[in-house]
């Protein structure tokens, strides 16, 4: 039998019964379209969260409270849990880390803020001039806070465009305006541009203040919340980072640097340690997807063992007449084949329809990669092989007399 009589039985016995092969196709269909859409959805987010990290700042590295692991190790639980790091170490490190193109000290809080008539919960971020260079923020109008406004104790405010927007209206200039923090009047100087974000991860929903403001009148003590270093290049990195590390371990009296109450980290310890947890949660959503896959590939097997029960006669006549147990098998392996093509092709057209309604849709982004496709057409066509050998190979094993005979 040549491949175009193959074709053509296949084509032929797939269509006598349109409604049974579409049913039987279905579960391939679903699962190949959930795999497909669960990965993308794995790696939007992953794409998502990267790009996120990296728009904080570019060589960037953060000292915050803790306990660190040593220089470029993975970030570890409750991270910045307590107080341990102060403006005198901000100080220390600005004087003796070489390599360090900027550092800004901050530090944060969630605060109610009140202007006319209008009030929203807000972070509020005390930091100092260097602040827009290390962490890549950049003022729409007006300016930023000056060491000047550092040093003289100005209650000045920057305001994220999210909170300019929810303290004086969409597009509004808030310039010269006066907010109240915590019961401490403040005049808006600057707006800073947008950088995007929802939730408390909101980026634009801040306001920026003098750091020593925030000490004295709203934190009540000199402590900091994250250092942010800027370093000189890529490859000076490890090294400041090393610099970073000896210099607050010899402040803070610490021999060893496992018993350290701080942390220095770098974006690529953040994105590994949040690659590592989407990856974790793609494989998961796509294992679970993957389970329909195996109920399709049984419904496959079913849909052609009953087949081969229907068709006894028929195997028989092709066996008197010449066919070879390998010609019976190519016959049943092709239709489980096709049947699997043609469900992993349809699966993956709405699987991709899937993930472009979730994302315009639900606005969560997705990703549909060459690599999801190839992998999920793959295992469709695996499972149309596995689950289609045994019935061809009972379909091979017919006797031909007793076939004939089966009513």
């Amino acid at each position: 039998m040549n491949i175009t009589d193959l074709f053509e039985e296949t084509v032929s016995a797939l269509t006598v019964n349109k409604m049974r092969s579409g049913l039987t196709m279905l579960g391939i269909i679903i699962g190949i379209a959930s795999v497909i859409a669960m990965i993308s959805i794995g790696q939007g987010a992953q794409g998502s969260i990267e790009s996120s990290i990296q728009s904080i700042g570019s060589n960037l590295i953060l000292v915050m409270p803790g306990f660190a692991r040593g220089v470029g190790t993975q970030i570890s639980t409750g991270r910045g849990s307590a107080q341990t790091l102060t403006q005198e170490d901000a100080d220390a490190l600005q004087k003796e880390v070489t390599g360090a193109k900027a550092i800004a000290p901050e530090t944060s809080r969630r605060y109610q803020v009140t202007a006319r008539g209008t009030n929203t919960n807000t972070q509020i971020t005390g930091t100092n001039e260097s602040y827009p260079e290390v962490r890549n923020v950049e003022v729409d109008t007006g300016s930023f806070i000056t060491d000047q406004n550092v040093q003289q104790l100005s209650k000045v405010a920057v305001l994220g465009p999210t909170t300019r927007d929810d303290l004086f209206g969409v597009g509004t200039s808030p310039i010269g305006e006066s907010i109240r923090i915590n019961n401490i009047n403040f005049k808006v100087i600057g707006v800073t541009k947008s950088k995007g974000g929802t939730g408390f991860g909101n980026q634009d929903d801040v306001i920026y203040i003098p750091i020593s403001v925030a000490q004295k009148f709203l934190a009540g003590n000199n402590g900091v919340s994250t250092i942010s270093v800027e370093a000189t290049s890529q490859n000076d990195m490890v090294q400041v980072q090393s610099q970073i590390t000896n210099v607050l371990l010899k402040r803070h009296n610490i021999g060893d640097p496992a018993q350290a109450d701080f942390q220095v980290l770098n974006q690529q310890d953040i994105i590994a340690t949040a690659s590592s947890v989407t990856n974790i949660f793609t494989i998961l959503l796509a294992s679970v997807a993957g389970i329909s896959l195996v109920v399709g590939g049984i419904g496959i097997m079913n849909m052609m063992l009953t087949t081969v029960t229907e068709r006894t006669r028929e195997i028989g006549l092709r066996k008197a007449i010449g066919a070879t147990k390998k010609d019976i098998s190519w016959q049943f392996l092709a239709e489980s084949f096709m049947l699997t093509f043609l469900g992993g092709a349809v699966g993956i057209i709405l699987g991709w329809l899937i993930s472009f309604g979730v994302s315009k849709l639900a606005g969560i982004p997705t990703k549909v990669s060459l690599l999801s496709i190839v992998l999920a057409f793959g295992v469709s066509a695996v499972i149309g092989i596995i689950f289609g050998y045994y019935p061809a190979r009972r379909a091979a094993k017919l006797n031909p007399i007793e076939a004939l005979r089966y009513e």
